[in-house]
């Protein structure tokens, strides 16, 4: 008998996105689970998964079920079973669903995250799962000159991040319900848009146009990291593990601290091009009207990504490098990873981005059509 017959059963919420795709894939290939549901409001076809994520979708333990989880009929379906009983069918309930995509207004992002969170938690409650996970969100911490932990101050400085404080906060109220906070930094890894695959688009971008790329800030911004292999393993941990208490906030972070300069000399070295740091008088001058500054840079970058993507025959992608407020802002995002550490035993298994991690994000996006082939 394999022992994924013998595994829990598994309900992940927004299961086609990026984490959700590669948990998927982690319990497929680790036999660790019976039964997983995956719940999104795209189905797998038009997600963009690549042909071994899609294989693991395909999988025999894994259904897939469409819902707009701001619906409370539709919640109801994604958590019911098959007799409809309210009984603890669930062992795990993972929520990834949020309203992520950059540059909406508040009202979007509210609406999108805060009461579909917390009624989704509230079904968790009332189906008795044994552990609920909400991955939330690590732009919280003001800049300080130490690594930020979980029980410090929170000034959350993105409006993702306040609506995940506000699902935080909501959590406490509920009743019966065990669960787990997760709070990772900047996760990247195979299928990754939005984290560290924009700094790939602008390698492309500057080796096209045969300039240096000029960057806001200094070289020590901290921009903290974590492979999505290990948040997908931190879930799975917190879920299994007897010493961990419901109510538990924790951050998931690589031991690198990740900086500014990391990432430059990676993509420099990646595309063979060259980089500098503005220096602090320009970025101060950037920092007066960012809004005028990401739209510059919109101006200065979104006309050669097409031009490439046209010229190469790709006529449809998700990738993108327009900026946003948020991502030149120069926050340190600079976490403490100790509490998983050492309170859970946890232990990262990807110490930091390399060059070989960010090619293998590269080569996926070419093999599926959707990232020019870099023409060395």
């Amino acid at each position: 008998m394999s022992k994924s017959n013998l595994g829990p059963r598994v309900l992940i919420l927004g299961g086609c996105g990026f984490i959700g795709r590669h948990l998927v894939s982690f319990l497929v290939h680790e036999e660790l689970a019976s039964h997983v549901r995956v719940v999104d409001k795209v189905p797998p076809p038009m997600a963009w998964l690549n042909p071994s994520q899609l294989k693991a979708f395909n999988n025999s333990i894994v259904e897939f079920k469409s819902a707009n989880l701001l619906n409370t009929v539709s919640r109801e379906n994604a958590f019911a079973t098959d007799d409809n009983n309210m009984v603890a069918d669930w062992d795990f309930v993972i929520n990834l669903a949020a309203e992520t995509k950059h540059n909406q207004t508040r009202a979007v992002y509210e609406q999108g995250t805060v009461p579909l969170s917390v009624g989704c938690a509230e079904m968790a409650a009332k189906h008795k799962v044994k552990r609920y996970v909400e991955l939330s969100n690590s732009h919280l911490y003001s800049g300080k000159k130490k690594p930020a932990q979980e029980g410090d101050a929170v000034e959350p400085y993105t409006l993702i991040a306040e609506c995940k404080l506000e699902v935080e906060k909501e959590l406490q109220k509920i009743d019966q319900l065990n669960y787990v906070v997760l709070r990772p930094a900047i996760i990247y890894g195979i299928g990754d848009r939005v984290s560290l695959t924009p700094w790939l688009i602008l390698g492309a971008i500057y080796r096209h146009l045969g300039e240096t790329l000029q960057l806001l800030w200094h070289n020590e911004v901290h921009n903290n990291t974590v492979h999505v292999t290990d948040v997908c393993r931190a879930i799975w941990h917190v879920c299994n593990s007897n010493q961990v208490s419901s109510g538990q906030v924790f951050h998931v972070s690589d031991d690198a601290d990740t900086t500014l300069g990391d990432l430059a000399e990676i993509i420099a070295d990646l595309f063979e091009i060259k980089y500098k740091f503005v220096g602090k008088m320009l970025s101060t001058l950037a920092k007066l009207d960012l809004k005028t500054t990401a739209e510059d840079a919109n101006d200065k970058h979104l006309p050669p990504w097409a031009e490439i993507c046209q010229s190469t025959g790709i006529s449809n992608t998700p990738l993108s490098p327009y900026a946003t407020v948020e991502n030149i802002s120069g926050r340190n995002l600079w976490l403490d990873n100790s509490k998983l550490r050492d309170d859970t035993n946890f232990e990262i298994s990807v110490p930091k981005p390399t060059i070989h991690l960010l090619k293998e994000v590269l080569d996926d996006f070419v093999s599926m059509n959707l990232f020019p082939a870099i023409d060395k």
